[in-house]
């Protein structure tokens, strides 16, 4: 029997390569997807398309509301979104989502402890990526930590392990990977503000990084963009 794992799934590039590594290592993978007030549902869709591409046992979306406390361009239309690149190095954008991968993995462990999954797999990376700091690999340690001693499996003696394969890769390693694990990145949806279509901005920080990465490994980008 193949051992179980939760992958959090929201639909872009880093977390559809996630899923991919999960599956290439054997896993039988049960894919998570949260609506947590994030400005538009073109992700959600992609992850529904991504998730049944690499064959995913499962995939659940969990409605939660991160809406309802703000605080983040992503989840408050008041705020304006970034399109000028990353302005001043070392400070958080404010595309952070407050705790919002302490709340995903939160749901993630959940779920696991009843599928009795061992394996949870979240594409956060610290290489390529805006300044986030849950995204960095001493918290994943200490989330890590904390789950062996939050639940029962733990205290039973189950060792939980969350694994951040992409998390020292730039984002050419990352489609490079992909694309060898047959990842068909036209299905999935990064920017930060793309239309009811899926379509991308082209200009935020989510846009940037991905076209960079593509440009980086000499892969052509597969991004739809609005007019």
């Amino acid at each position: 029997m193949k051992k179980k794992a939760v992958i959090l799934l929201s639909g872009g590039l880093d977390s559809a390569t996630c899923l991919a590594i999960a599956k290439a290592k054997g896993f039988d993978c049960y894919a998570l997807s949260f609506d947590y007030g994030q400005r538009h549902n073109a992700e959600l869709q992609a992850a529904a398309r991504v998730a049944k591409a690499l064959g995913a046992i499962e995939h659940r979306v969990i409605k939660i509301d991160l809406a309802g406390f703000g605080g983040s361009a992503l989840t408050d239309a008041n705020i304006a979104m970034p399109v000028d690149g990353i302005e001043v190095e070392n400070e958080i954008p404010v595309t952070y989502v407050p705790a919002r991968n302490t709340v995903l993995l939160s749901f993630a462990l959940a779920w696991s402890e009843v599928l009795k999954a061992d394996d949870i797999f979240i594409g956060v990376n610290a290489v390529d990526y805006s300044g986030y700091p849950d995204c960095r690999p001493e918290y994943i340690s200490a989330f890590q930590a904390m789950a062996r001693l939050a639940t029962k499996v733990g205290v039973e003696g189950s060792s939980l392990n969350i694994h951040t394969p992409l998390i020292r890769w730039s984002k050419a390693e990352i489609v490079t990977e992909g694309q060898k694990l047959g990842v068909d990145y036209s299905l999935t949806v990064t920017c930060y503000q793309a239309n009811d279509q899926g379509e991308a901005c082209g200009v935020c920080d989510a846009c940037r990084l991905r076209a960079a990465g593509f440009a980086a490994a000499n892969m052509t980008d597969p991004t739809r963009y609005a007019a």
